[in-house]
């Protein structure tokens, strides 16, 4: 019987990998910790816990109270945060990761599960079908942290036993809690476009991108980020050859494949142009595409969406939360 801690469960990815594991493996087997008093409705029925992962002492007395063999480890500063605050972000990305992999080898954990990014690529990384194995030297202190994180794994791993996991995530992209921070006002991130832009297609009819329009980035559904992550924790260790740095690719598109997609659902929408610098920088030291063949290989991945399904399930949800009345042809 597992029993499952999520840090950072409140978080964009934690938000539907709860109600996600909670289903496979029941609701009082999976563990919520995130740092707001109560839970969000969202994660539905369950117990809950407030984590700070800096503090070693908390992480030590859920695992021990609730008997924890398993963590999703999601608890992170991201980039435009991380850059704005980089004291807090390291110690909340790096000594933070560094307290649960201690905790879990100290207290018989048998598995932590850490998700990376892209952004622990850096501008002399290739850029097309990124190898899992190369250059990784980021400029900004978010993909430091990944860095560091992925190689502290293969640390524990080595020195320990510890069966630590993990993959590098492209863009994610969400219908379900990314659109309500953004609706909140939080400013976007570089890949949060490919969010925006089904909102505004639904709502006004046109979008102004704020990455060029050729600006390619591999990007992946959030179900499918969710199958990733449970899939490679469930895999035969015995197969894995690598740790902690799978690629995991979906699919690339720019801002302008993107808005193609969208018309062929709503022929009207328009798409407008406006660079923001800072984050076309950001976009332009990533990769456009991954080679994820190690993950294939090794536990058998395989997305299950590309740009026009993902767009289509996008719409539909979409227009059913935000409750618009638009005629989507051929649906």
């Amino acid at each position: 019987m597992r029993k499952i801690l999520v840090t950072g469960a409140t978080g964009q990815i934690g938000s539907e990998l709860v109600p996600a594991l909670r289903t496979k493996y029941g609701a009082e087997n999976v563990i919520v910790a995130g740092h707001r008093r109560t839970p969000p409705s969202t994660l539905g029925y369950g117990p809950y816990t407030t984590i700070d992962v800096t503090k070693y002492d908390q992480i030590e007395n859920a695992i021990r109270d609730y008997g924890i063999t398993h963590i999703f480890h999601l608890a992170s500063l991201l980039s435009g945060e991380a850059e704005e605050h980089p004291e807090v972000a390291w110690d909340v990305n790096f000594n933070g990761t560094h307290n649960v992999l201690e905790v879990a080898r100290k207290n018989g954990v048998k598995q932590v599960v850490y998700p990376s990014s892209i952004a622990a690529f850096g501008p002399e990384t290739p850029r097309d079908n990124t190898p899992l194995l190369t250059i990784q030297r980021p400029k900004y202190l978010y993909g430091i942290s990944k860095v560091a994180g992925e190689l502290l794994g293969y640390w524990y791993h080595g020195k320990y036993g510890l069966d630590v996991r993990g993959v590098r995530f492209p863009g994610i992209i969400s219908w379900k809690e990314e659109l309500k921070l953004l609706l909140d006002g939080l400013p976007p991130g570089t890949t949060d476009y490919a969010v925006l832009i089904y909102y505004a297609a639904l709502k006004e009819g046109e979008y102004t991108s704020y990455l060029k329009p050729n600006t390619a980035l591999p990007m992946m559904y959030m179900p499918d980020a969710i199958k990733a992550l449970i899939d490679l924790s469930e895999a035969d260790g015995s197969r894995l050859r690598h740790r902690t740095d799978f690629n995991v690719n979906a699919m690339s598109f720019t801002p302008e494949e993107l808005a193609s997609s969208i018309r062929r659902r709503i022929p009207a929408f328009k798409m407008h142009y406006q660079v923001v610098p800072k984050k076309q920088a950001i976009a332009d030291s990533w990769p456009r595409s991954l080679d994820d063949s190690e993950a294939r290989e090794e536990w058998g991945w395989e997305p299950s969406y590309d740009i026009d399904s993902m767009t289509d399930d996008m719409l539909e949800n979409l227009k059913r939360k935000l409750q618009l009345e638009v005629m989507i042809p051929g649906r």
